[in-house]
Formats: C-alpha cells, structure tokens, sequence
C-alpha cells in the first residue's frame, strides 16, 4: 500500500495560515500613507504605531508556547486567527492614536501563538528527512504571499479605503479560521490518513502525538544561572546581534516601505503596490539561493556549518545595498537597491541553524528563547527609531541606520561568532 499525501494537504493549509499572518501584519503598511494624513499622525507617531504588534507580539511569546503545549493545533489555531482577525476589523473603526495602537497591541497578542503552533504541526505531519523543506515552505509564505498580495491590498484600499482594507483582510481570517478548524486534524485523528503514511511518519520521527524528549526538557524547571550562562558567551551573542540585524531589514519592509516610496519618493499609490511586490519576491529568491548554496558547499566538502554560517554573512553584507536608494531618483533604480537587499535578508535567513549548533545541549531552549526575543526586540525597535531619523522629512537617514545595523549584522557572525563548535560548559 503506498502513503496517502495528506501531510502536504496540511503544509497547504499552514502556508495559507502563514500568508493572513503577514498580511494582517503588513495591511498597516499599506494604509499607513492615508491614516497619517487623516489622523495628521508624526512620523514619530507612525513609528510608534508601527511597532505596537511587537510589544506584545513578544510579552506573549512565552505564554503562546505554553498553550501551543496545553491545546490541540486544530482549536488553538482556529482562535487564534478568529482573535486576531477580528481585531484587524475593528482596526477599520479606530478613531485616532490610543484606539489604533491598542488594536495592534491586540494583534500581536493574540498573533503569538501562530509561529509555535507551525512548529508543532509540523513536527507531527513530517519524518525528519520532510521536515527541514516543509518549514522552508510554509516560511516563504511570508515573501512570496506579500509579493503578490501587495497590488491586491493597495487595490483594496484604493476602492474602499484604509477603514475597508482591514475589514476586508480581517473577514478573509476570521473565513480561514472557520476553514482551518474544519478541515485540520493531528494525524492519528484525520479520517483520510492511511496506515502506510502514518508508519511513514512515525517511523522518520514524527512525533504524531507531539510529544518528545524535547517537550520533557521544556518542562524543567526554570534557573537564572542558566539564563546568565546564555548570556555571558561571546559566540551567542553574535548569532543574537546577527538575529536582529536580519529581523531589522525585514521590519522595515513589514512597516515603513510603502509610506517611504508614497510619501519620500513620490510615487503613486496604485503603482507603488506593484514596485512594492518586487523586493519581497527578491527575499523568496534569497531564500531558495541560501539552500541551494548551502547544498552546494557542503558537496564540495564544507562543514554543515560553516556551509550556513557565509550564506549569513553574505547576505546581511548584501542588506546593507539599501543605502544605495538614497544616491538614485527613478522608481526602477530605488526598487533594484529595495530588492538587492532584501534578497540579502532572504539570504541570510537560515540563521536558526546556529542555536543548536553553538548552544550548550543542556540550554538549546533557553538559548532559542533568547535568540528569538532579541531577534523580535528589532520589531519595537527599528519602527520607532526610523520615525525619529525621518521627522524632519528626510528619509536618507533613515536607510543608513537599516545599513549600518546590516554591517553590524555580518561582522557579529565574522568577529564573534568565529570558529563553529559548541559551547561547552562545567555543568
């Protein structure tokens, strides 16, 4: 009897899953031109704006974790869409600062699980041997639903305006939450399963009932000395700084892009959706260059790695090209230097590879934790800084900060990272 495929019936829903995430991370960015103009909100205003998701986004990450442990995927997905969703709706009725910047506060919260239950799903659906290319699937959702949701946001918005743009993209959630719960079971409980898939599972290391050794560590008690012992290593903390430089790109377009290209670069709003498209399906290409070149040095007999560690360094020296938008005029230029860039943050995004390759065994959790929330700090960060650097109305600034925090990126994996090997300690 051969396999039954539902595991990549499951990737599809995950992938479209990951796609409303970002795109209901990303709908500000697309209104953020018109919401300024009507609420007359700073630049410093609209940063801050811009970076309410990440507060909590991050406050909540340890608390998704928790119930992504407590609850099946199929219900704690399912509300977490509808949640999220239904607060990018009212986000179309807000009123002025303090209502808007709640409503993304709200997002970000209920948006925390999101990542984690992914992660689960995963782990449940795919052999080992799936595993890394499933989470390469899903996780392009984020560069290749953008790049062609873009023109369909800034379409949206040009016909019904911003306030219809997150009632529209908030009902497309709450759908897909209604469809997820419909249709998404673990595997020992979906009906179309056939024995020959589930043993093709289990036996590659699914872990079906998603528990593992992995889950009994998670449940060890907590200790500082640990969290000091993560923190006080030179290595990790070029993979921490490395972490925000990558996320600190990526924020900007999640964010400021399509304010900067309307309101700095002059151009129209309709055609602005479109050049905007171009940079994110850079990053997707970025991405699929990275494994391919890992692949590559590998054969040549490179160290795994090492073999992941240059991708890195390339790519976030490639980011820093964005400084080149503030010497060109024309539209195709500014968008060559947007998308050289972020093809380099597409590059340079397999950089979770070095948590468990550097982190001492016994802390690969803790050191995961760290990574992540000061990764995500760029979130709060980059947002509100770029507002301060562009009140005057002079962008240029700006774009030098994303580039020096690139540089700095790839000198965190040259000058402390070092020689790849795990840290070893007394205990």
């Amino acid at each position: 009897m051969k396999p039954t495929k539902i595991r990549y019936q499951i990737l599809f829903l995950i992938f479209v899953n990951v796609v409303i995430n970002y795109m209901d991370r990303s709908n500000l960015a697309v209104a953020a031109s018109d919401i300024g103009k009507e609420f007359k909100f700073s630049s410093v205003q609209m940063g801050l704006i811009f970076s309410a998701f990440s507060w909590t986004y991050l406050l909540f990450q340890i608390p998704g974790g928790i119930l992504v442990n407590r609850f099946s995927p199929r219900i704690l997905y399912a509300v977490s869409l509808i949640t999220w969703s239904f607060a990018t709706i009212v986000q179309g009725f807000a009123k002025g600062f303090i209502t808007l910047f709640g409503l993304r506060m709200a997002t970000g919260a209920f948006e925390a699980p999101a990542f984690p239950i992914n992660n689960r799903v995963v782990s449940n659906w795919f052999p080992d041997n799936e595993r890394a290319s499933a989470i390469a699937v899903y996780t392009s959702g984020q560069f290749l639903g953008l790049a062609f949701l873009m023109p369909v946001l800034s379409k949206i918005q040009f016909y019904v305006g911003w306030k219809g743009l997150f009632v529209v993209t908030g009902l497309i959630g709450v759908l897909w939450g209604v469809v997820w719960y419909v249709f998404y079971r673990d595997p020992l409980k979906h009906s179309k399963v056939n024995e020959a898939e589930l043993k093709l599972i289990e036996s590659g290391g699914g872990l079906m009932d998603g528990k593992s050794i992995a889950d009994a560590d998670s449940k060890k008690k907590f200790k500082w000395a640990d969290l000091k012992e993560v923190l006080s290593h030179r290595k990790l903390w070029g993979i921490y700084i490395g972490q925000f430089a990558v996320n600190s790109t990526l924020w900007f377009f999640l964010t400021w892009f399509p304010k900067y290209l309307v309101d700095y670069r002059g151009l129209d709003f309709i055609k602005s959706g479109y050049w905007a498209s171009i940079p994110y399906l850079a990053a997707f290409a970025g991405v699929l260059c990275s494994g391919f070149l890992s692949d590559y040095l590998i054969k040549k007999g490179v160290s795994a790695a090492k073999a992941r560690k240059r991708p890195i360094i390339i790519g976030l020296l490639i980011s820093v090209f964005i400084l080149g938008a503030n010497f060109v005029d024309t539209p195709g230029l500014i968008i060559f230097f947007m998308a050289l860039s972020f093809f380099g943050v597409g590059f340079a995004s397999i950089t979770w590879i070095f948590v468990s390759s550097l982190a001492p065994k016994h802390l690969i959790n803790i050191t995961g934790g760290v990574f992540n929330f000061i990764g995500q700090l760029s979130g709060i960060v980059v947002p509100i800084v770029i507002g301060f650097l562009a009140s005057g109305g002079n962008f240029a600034p700006a774009l030098i900060f994303i580039a020096v925090l690139g540089f700095m990126g790839a000198c965190s994996y040259i000058f402390l990272v070092g020689n790849v090997e795990r840290i070893k300690t007394k205990n």
